[in-house]
C-alpha cells in the first residue's frame, strides 16, 4: 500500500499533489510572463509619458504666445466689444431663464402628460428664440472678426508708413549734416591751398608751418566727424528698418573751431 493510496488530508485521490505542483509551476511561469509584460508596458508608458510631457510643454509655450497675441487683439477690439456686451448679458439672463423653465418642465413631465402638446409648442417657441439668439451672436462674431482683421491690416500699414517717414527724416538729417561738413572741408582745403601757395612764394608774407599744420589737423578732424556722422545715421536707419523704436534723434556733432 506504500505510495499507492491518497495521502490524506492533502490528496483526495492519488497524484493530486503532483498535479498541484505542475499547476503551481504553470502559474509561476504565467506570473513571470505577466511581470515581464508589465515591465514592458511600464517602460513604454514612461516613454509615452515623457513624449506627452514634451508635447505638453511645447503646447503650453505656444499657448502663451497665442495668449499674448490674443491679449493684443482684445485690447484693440475692446471699444467694439463694449457696444454689444450689454446685449450679451441680457441674452445670457434670458438663456438662464429658459434653462430653468426647461428643467421645471422635465421635473413635472409626469403630471403634465395630458398637456404635452401645449408644452411642446412652448418648447418649440423657446427653441426658436434660442436659435435666433445664436444666429445673432454668430453674425456679431463674424463682424468682430472682420473688424479685427481690418484693424490689424491698418496697423501694419501705419507701421510701414511710420518706418518710411522715420527713414526719410534720418536720411534728410544725414544729407544736411554731410553737406554742411563737406562745405566746411571744402573751404578749409581752399584756405590750406592758399597758405601752401603763400609759403612757397618768395614775394608773399611768410607763413609758419604751424599755421599749415593747424589747418591740416582741422581738416582731418572734420573728415573724421563726417565719417562718424554718416556711420551713425546709417546705423540709425538700419535700426528703424529692422523695427527699432526711439531712434529718431540727431547725431551729436562736435563743432571744431577754425584755426
Amino acid at each position: 500500500e506504500t505510495n499507492t493510496l491518497p495521502f490524506h488530508p492533502f490528496e483526495n485521490q492519488q497524484g493530486d499533489i503532483l498535479r498541484m505542483e505542475k499547476e503551481h509551476q504553470v502559474l509561476k511561469e504565467q506570473l513571470r510572463e505577466a511581470e515581464e509584460k508589465l515591465e514592458q508596458l511600464q517602460s513604454r508608458s514612461l516613454e509615452e509619458i515623457s513624449t506627452l510631457e514634451e508635447l505638453l510643454k511645447k503646447s503650453i509655450e505656444e499657448t502663451e504666445v497665442s495668449q499674448n497675441e490674443l491679449d493684443w487683439f482684445h485690447q484693440d477690439s475692446e471699444a467694439q466689444m463694449k457696444k454689444w456686451q450689454q446685449e450679451k448679458k441680457e441674452n445670457r439672463e434670458n438663456l438662464k431663464a429658459l434653462r430653468g423653465t426647461a428643467k421645471k418642465h422635465s421635473d413635472t413631465n409626469e403630471r403634465y402628460l395630458k398637456t404635452i402638446d401645449d408644452k411642446e409648442k412652448q418648447y418649440n417657441a423657446c427653441l426658436n428664440t434660442l436659435l435666433e439668439t445664436s444666429n445673432k451672436f454668430a453674425n456679431e462674431k463674424s463682424k468682430l472678426e472682420e473688424l479685427i482683421k481690418k484693424s490689424q491690416g491698418d496697423s501694419q500699414e501705419c507701421e510701414k508708413r511710420a518706418v518710411k517717414a522715420e527713414v526719410s527724416v534720418l536720411q534728410t538729417w544725414k544729407e544736411t549734416e554731410i553737406w554742411k561738413l563737406k562745405g566746411i572741408i571744402a573751404k578749409a582745403e581752399g584756405n590750406l591751398r592758399i597758405l601752401k601757395a603763400l609759403s612757397s612764394s618768395a614775394s608773399a608774407a611768410p607763413v609758419s608751418k604751424s599755421q599749415i599744420d593747424s589747418w591740416e589737423i582741422f581738416i582731418s578732424n572734420v573728415k573724421k566727424q563726417l565719417e562718424k556722422v554718416e556711420a551713425e545715421y546709417e546705423e540709425k536707419i538700419e535700426l528703424v528698418k529692422n523695427g527699432a523704436r526711439d531712434c529718431l534723434s540727431k547725431v551729436e556733432i562736435v563743432d571744431f573751431p577754425c584755426p
